[in-house]
């Protein structure tokens, strides 16, 4: 069998399983507009103002999740990028001067 490109959801031209935090935010935001909507209509029996109550707690909560999780990825990202520079440079400078002062620096 040969190997078929998987078939996904495509937003923009881009799958959106290649996405970081995408089907997390969506999810929490789903799951907080119809908890949200639920309970207002249960306390209020207004449909309208509940499916309003519902919506917009789905896409404040979906953007809010959005924002946090990019946030907490880009800082990740970008301390993976330093470790690995600093794993580099320590394979470049093992056995020379350079190391041995590194670590009396770090000690």
């Amino acid at each position: 069998m040969e190997d078929e490109p998987k078939k996904g959801l495509s937003l923009f031209g881009r799958d959106v399983s290649e996405i970081p935090c995408f089907r997390n935010s969506f999810l929490y935001g789903i799951g907080g507009g119809i908890g949200t909507g639920l309970l207002t209509f249960l306390s209020t029996s207004r449909t309208t103002f509940s499916t309003h109550v519902g919506f917009g707690t789905f896409f404040v909560g979906t953007l809010v999740y959005w924002s946090w999780c990019r946030y907490q990825w880009s800082l990740h990202r970008f301390e993976y990028a330093k470790l690995q520079e600093g794993l580099r440079n320590k394979a470049l400078y093992e056995g020379t001067d350079v190391e041995k002062k590194l670590e009396l620096k770090s000690a």
